[in-house]
């Protein structure tokens, strides 16, 4: 990246608002959150699919007690713009969810502009299939070059909804970036009452300003990309793929795929030095 950018906004999950410094790193840095402490100490914390921590719908990474979550919009933003070392300096343990899709965040990584660095960037290339389920959500990589994902997902009243296609810079930000998070609108509702009244950081910011709403069948005030739910779930799954390290080359099918089988699947690969290599 050519410059730095910074960005604030409300938090899906605490409501809380968060200021996120994004700056270019030296080569093979990585992708490195930088959590600013109340008591004035700062502790980095990679973006490294070993400190994954489950969180309620999000994904998160911990380190040192210190946890960062609601990452996944800006990674795949990093990674489907083929952006590889950056430091994410942020004031809140949850990063800003603005509309709910990634295009803020790709506007602002556009904008910032993209610099070749020394070092080339290197690739997970599969060596053969691997897979994980669970009941009827099924996440599958194969060999294949680039990244190519078909997704399938089925919704009560929604009916199904696919898409299938090449992850590209260009494709991406067409395509998968203006796709937002998603849920019932009652369900919401509650989640964000039951929050409240429990005290704990849990859809406390979610409203049809920063989430496509549902209501059976329909998305309160119209869907942004036709099919947006399971476009989503491919805005997810790439950027909870990037927590591998390094760009992942492969074709993936997923079936109602979120990000507890998306880590899982990441976990399963990276463990299993013989279905894949660096190159």
């Amino acid at each position: 990246m050519s410059h730095p950018f910074e960005r604030s906004g409300r938090s899906l999950h605490s409501g809380r608002h968060a200021t996120v410094r994004v700056s270019p790193a030296p080569a093979g840095h990585g992708i490195v959150f930088r959590r600013r402490l109340k008591d004035g100490r700062t502790v980095d914390v990679p973006a490294d699919w070993r400190l994954r921590e489950s969180q309620p719908l999000s994904s998160a990474v911990r380190r040192e007690g210190v946890l960062v979550r609601t990452i996944e919009h800006l990674m795949a933003s990093l990674s489907a713009l083929r952006i590889d070392n950056v430091l994410a300096e942020i004031d809140a343990d949850e990063l800003p969810i603005f509309d709910g899709s990634a295009t803020p965040w790709c506007e602002a990584i556009r904008a910032a502009g993209r610099s070749e660095q020394t070092l080339p960037c290197r690739v997970i290339r599969l060596l053969r299939t691997v897979a994980v389920e669970n009941g009827r959500r099924r996440l599958q990589i194969e060999p294949g070059d680039g990244l190519h994902i078909s997704g399938h997902l089925a919704l009560a009243h929604f009916g199904s909804v696919d898409w299938s296609g090449a992850i590209t810079p260009e494709g991406f930000e067409r395509e998968i970036a203006p796709a937002r998070s998603f849920g019932r609108y009652l369900r919401a509702m509650a989640g964000r009452a039951y929050g409240f009244v429990r005290g704990t950081d849990f859809l406390q910011g979610v409203s049809p300003r920063s989430a496509a709403l549902l209501v059976r069948g329909h998305v309160l005030g119209g869907m942004r990309v036709p099919d947006e739910p399971v476009r989503h779930r491919i805005l997810d799954l790439v950027g909870d793929l990037a927590l591998a390290g390094h760009p992942i080359e492969g074709r993936i099918s997923a079936f109602h795929t979120g990000h507890e089988l998306n880590h899982a699947l990441v976990a399963a690969l990276m463990s299993d030095s013989s279905a894949w290599e660096l190159v």
